[in-house]
């Protein structure tokens, strides 16, 4: 009897000891070595790929923001602040959505097919909006050069980038609302324009925080 509630102790022991230094190694000791490692190899990408502006934390490069004036009474969606540039439609061209204005906790776009009468319908009013806020007395944008990004979102509903066909038909209204001459914004837009990833993955794409970052530096000085 006793040698039996010996052993049961020792089995009792060994096993505590084991839950120990399995929970200091996998529990402590690894995620600091994972997170030090992080830290020091890839401190930006850790962090969230933070973009700074001012000294203070504004956004990251990896999620979109939405540029839009203060709703109104009677409006269900607020109005684009047409003197930034504008990302892609961050409610998946539908109220489906679960989201809708970037929230960072949320993403997705519509889950209509291609040939959904409702999508069609709603991609064919996008258009036009794009046409219409982006054109100018001096310059009028024509619906074949209204890019697919312009009128869709992408799958997260939550794309930092837009194209740089995108970026450029906004140009003109851009330096408009802000009293700039339109190479200056021009030059803006080829300064943040990334090429493809090696070469040859992905597409050229312009993150619009850092380039509406670079805009108002850009008015300030002027």
């Amino acid at each position: 009897m006793n040698n039996s509630v010996s052993n049961t102790a020792r089995l009792l022991g060994a096993g505590l000891r084991a839950l120990l230094v399995l929970t200091l190694v996998t529990g402590v000791i690894y995620p600091l070595v994972v997170t030090g490692i992080a830290q020091g190899l890839f401190n930006d990408k850790a962090n969230g790929s933070e973009i700074k502006a001012d000294g203070k934390v504004v956004g990251s490069s990896l999620i979109g923001q939405a540029y839009n004036l203060p709703l109104k009474k009677g409006e269900e969606t607020p109005a684009p602040d047409l003197k930034w540039f504008q990302g892609r439609p961050q409610n998946g061209l539908g109220t489906n959505s679960v989201n809708t204005q970037y929230k960072l906790i949320l993403s997705g776009a519509t889950n209509r097919s291609g040939d959904n009468e409702e999508l069609i319908q709603w991609v064919k009013d996008a258009k036009a909006a794009v046409v219409k806020d982006n054109s100018t007395p001096d310059y009028k944008v024509k619906p074949s050069e209204v890019p697919a990004d312009a009128v869709t979102s992408s799958g997260s509903g939550l794309d930092p980038a837009i194209s740089p066909q995108y970026a450029d038909i906004q140009v003109h209204r851009v330096a408009e609302k802000n009293g700039l001459p339109v190479a200056q914004v021009r030059k803006l837009v080829d300064e943040h324009t990334e090429g493809r990833t090696l070469g040859f993955m992905g597409e050229p794409r312009v993150n619009v925080l850092e380039l509406n970052i670079a805009l108002k530096d850009l008015v300030a000085k002027n």
